[in-house]
């Protein structure tokens, strides 16, 4: 079962919001967010562009690829992912992912610092803006999510704000094509990287999570809502009292459209056992080398 939750609730009642949300990631570490501030014109807008940018010819999306740089940004092809690890069938996907946006001159790019490029736009119209403009909504409604955790833990609701000043978030737009015969996998059973996903989607079927024990099981859909869920780092990060829940997308009979944002913390944040959580059960990590170990463990070489 996963819960629907009112965001509205956490403004009117946000000690029993924070409750509601600690059951749900206790439990299936997933739930639905309803009547949440992002605009529905500006998630149909950011629909709108992801699908003009994944219907250009693959030369002009391949100028972009995500092999041209190290900082996870850019174009990836289908079936160069594959989620659910190495000896696995690649994922049956294209995505294009977009980082915190940072000026060609930005002392941390100058730096080479971890995951601190800049991002890569196609020439479209209207793509860059809409994509930051979502881009820093989910940011907004994420980090105050966290707010939300850190009451549920019984820390100060500001526990979490200086470890995402300027996070390591990262938007990304999906596209799986319609599956002829069912054959393959959208994406490979996985868990995600960092501490909260807001993923967005079409309503088109496809999305199953495993609860520890059980059977796959679909994730319904309210329209407008987000679906999110706890990622590894937040799991570590609270010392497994979270629970990072598998999940996998099923190859679709009508192509699919989703929109996730991955927030994970700043590249130097200390990920360690929170206060109150009992006896480690994990070595201190920084967000940055955690985030690199995950990654190099999901890239299909180009061909």
């Amino acid at each position: 079962m996963i819960p629907v939750l009112d965001w509205q609730r956490f403004e009117a009642d946000s000690v029993g919001f924070a409750a509601e949300l600690g059951a749900a990631c206790r439990g299936s570490g997933f739930f639905l967010l309803q009547n949440h501030p992002v605009t529905p014109a500006l998630i149909d807008a950011t629909f709108d562009t992801a699908d003009t940018f994944f219907a250009l010819d693959p030369a002009e999306k391949s100028a972009l690829s995500i092999g041209l740089n190290d900082h996870n940004r850019g174009w990836v092809g289908q079936g160069h992912e594959k989620l659910a690890g190495a000896h696995s069938p690649a994922d049956q996907k294209e995505a294009f992912n977009i980082g915190l946006d940072l000026a060609p001159d930005d002392a941390r790019v100058l730096a080479g610092e971890p995951f601190r490029g800049v991002n890569v736009w196609p020439d479209l119209d209207g793509f860059k803006d809409t994509t930051l403009a979502y881009f820093d909504a989910c940011l907004d409604l994420s980090t105050a999510l966290m707010q939300a955790v850190a009451l549920d833990l019984q820390l100060l609701r500001a526990h979490f704000a200086p470890h995402f000043t300027a996070p390591l978030a990262t938007l990304r737009l999906l596209h799986y094509p319609a599956s002829q015969n069912g054959a393959g996998i959208g994406a490979g059973a996985h868990t995600d990287y960092g501490a909260l996903t807001l993923l967005m989607t079409d309503g088109e079927a496809g999305l199953q999570v495993q609860p520890r024990g059980q059977d796959w099981t679909d994730v319904p859909h309210v329209p407008g809502a987000f679906i999110v869920n706890i990622g590894d780092c937040l799991m570590r990060w609270t010392n497994d009292i979270y629970i990072s829940t598998p999940h996998r997308v099923l190859p679709p009979r009508n192509q699919r459209r989703s929109i996730a944002f991955f927030l994970d913390p700043n590249p130097d944040t200390l990920v360690e056992t929170l206060p109150g959580t009992g006896t480690p059960r994990y070595a201190p990590i920084t967000g940055a080398d955690y985030l690199r170990m995950r990654l190099d463990a999901t890239y299909e070489p180009a061909q």
